[in-house]
């Protein structure tokens, strides 16, 4: 739900934008061309994550984001990053850590006005990460209430290990000053490979996210700030 409430936030703001930039980018009787629309590379980072390893001991992460415009409403998206978290569950204490890349193409389903750039955008992506497991300490049960649980603290490290996943995204990115965009988008994950550590699972995979036993499948979100450099203008 929270990611659905900043997503209808930035919706808002992309209309509101397009309400107040219609008169200046209008097309009138005395113009003898019209606007053309900017083509260039769109690069910038993922506050989600920056605030995130501000506010949480557990994690630590930072992402760069970009798009390139290569047809009307097509664009190519990529985002490479590294995370780090620790799961403290009731019985077992694991730490993830490594680097990931997404990267695939966007559809902009919002038409704009002449001159204006902002997207409601459908995205694929293909994504990899390499990493490393580190098993802090785990519990294990003695079979009788007599002895209770004997907690076991051994760290154990795994590296070497990779996962891949296909995602579908759905985003907005609305353009707040000139050629500035701030962006959030959510996503739905599915795995397709995982190497497993020897001896305990992996309960977070960098820019998959977290695990479970019973799906394959993730979810995650983001919130972003991007620049535009434009490259070349076309007409619309």
């Amino acid at each position: 739900m929270k990611q659905t409430h900043i997503l209808l936030f930035f919706i808002s703001i992309l209309f509101s934008g397009n309400i107040f930039g219609q008169e200046e980018n209008k097309v009138i009787p005395s113009d003898t061309l019209p606007p053309a629309e900017k083509y260039g590379l769109r690069i910038g980072v993922d506050l989600a994550r920056i605030i995130r390893s501000s506010v949480d001991d557990n994690y630590s992460g930072f992402e760069i984001v970009g798009d390139y415009r290569i047809y009307k409403k097509f664009y190519i998206a990529a985002e490479v990053g590294n995370e780090s978290l620790i799961r403290d569950e009731e019985n077992i204490n694991v730490e993830g850590s490594g680097n990931y890349i997404r990267a695939g193409i966007d559809y902009n389903t919002y038409s704009n006005w002449y001159g204006m750039q902002n997207s409601i955008y459908v995205g694929l992506r293909y994504g990899f990460s390499t990493f490393d497991q580190t098993l802090n300490d785990y519990n294990i049960f003695t079979g009788t209430n007599y002895f209770g649980e004997n907690t076991i603290t051994e760290s154990v490290t795994e590296d070497d290990l990779n996962a891949s996943w296909i995602e579908l995204v759905l985003g907005i990115k609305a353009e707040i000053f000139k050629n500035l965009y701030l962006g959030a988008n959510v996503s739905l994950r599915s795995k397709i490979s995982e190497k497993i550590p020897d001896g305990f699972d992996n309960l977070f995979i960098p820019g998959f996210g977290r695990t479970n036993d019973f799906s394959s499948i993730g979810v995650g979100y983001g919130y972003n700030i991007s620049y535009l450099i434009p490259f070349f203008k076309k007409k619309k």
